[in-house]
């Protein structure tokens, strides 16, 4: 049976998925043009603009942005020391992970600063019109971005053979940063350390982690609220892709490692 087939059985009025391999489409299942919300996986989109404007010289990955002491990578790494929601910083730059919607927030912002031009009108003129992306950000940069399965599909294309920045630049982004820093990954709990990369979680050692057991310790990607998720293994060259309209919950504990797997058992 093939993998996507599992989606039937989940609990949402509304799932699709995709599967792809070597950069091609392997499988998809489930309304293409049906929109979602992305929730958390927004951050990719945003993190994907930020690198686009540290190449095209409009922001520096190291410059000061944020808390006094933070920088642009700081955001993006969630190592900023702002906390999840509006508040004051709860720890100094660099000493700890703290999973930061605040942080992806400043970011725009700061972008938005340095652009001269609304964060929303950056990031569609820099990765979802090149991209052929019909995906709209709706609010918060964070967790706010609308799409459907094709426009999901379009970027996972876009990470898995990237054409908007250098290789050089993606590695990065999809490398530690910030080695050691120890935090708790939303709704899975504390890691020491808990590995991120410049807006991209990184699977490395984490277990038990969302994208499975086969998964590689290169696996990239992120997972949103609204029980949707992405992630691309760069060692097999897989990229699952998955949206519903239901929440995050121990449905999506049991099935997204069951799921990613399944897709992972076709590569042994």
């Amino acid at each position: 049976m093939e993998p996507l087939r599992q989606i039937d059985a989940w609990p949402a009025t509304t799932k699709a998925a995709f599967v792809l391999r070597r950069g091609e489409l392997d499988d998809l299942r489930g309304p293409r043009g049906h929109v979602f919300r992305w929730a958390s996986v927004t951050k990719l989109v945003t993190a994907l603009a930020a690198l686009i404007a540290a190449e095209e010289g409009v922001i520096d990955l190291d410059e000061s942005a944020g808390p006094k002491g933070s920088t642009v990578r700081h955001l993006l790494a969630h190592a900023s020391g702002l906390p999840f929601e509006p508040g004051a910083p709860s720890s100094p730059p660099g000493r700890r992970r703290i999973y930061s919607n605040v942080g992806f927030a400043t970011l725009a912002g700061h972008v938005a600063a340095r652009a001269e031009m609304p964060f929303d009108e950056y990031l569609a003129e820099g990765v979802l019109r090149p991209l052929g992306m019909n995906a709209e950000l709706r609010g918060s940069a964070a967790a706010e971005m609308h799409g459907s399965l094709d426009d999901l599909l379009a970027f996972a294309r876009e990470l898995a053979r990237p054409t908007l920045v250098a290789r050089e630049t993606l590695d990065e982004a999809t490398s530690v940063q910030f080695p050691g820093l120890a935090g708790v990954l939303p709704d899975y709990g504390r890691f020491d350390p808990l590995d991120w990369g410049l807006g991209f979680e990184l699977r490395d050692a984490k277990d038990p982690h969302w994208t499975g057991t086969w998964a590689s310790a290169r696996t990239f990607g992120h997972f949103g609220g609204s029980g949707t998720f992405l992630w691309v293994d760069p060692e097999a060259d897989v990229a699952l892709g998955v949206l519903t309209d239901l929440e995050f919950g121990e449905w999506a504990k049991e099935a997204w490692p069951t799921l990613s797997d399944a897709v992972l058992a076709e590569e042994r």
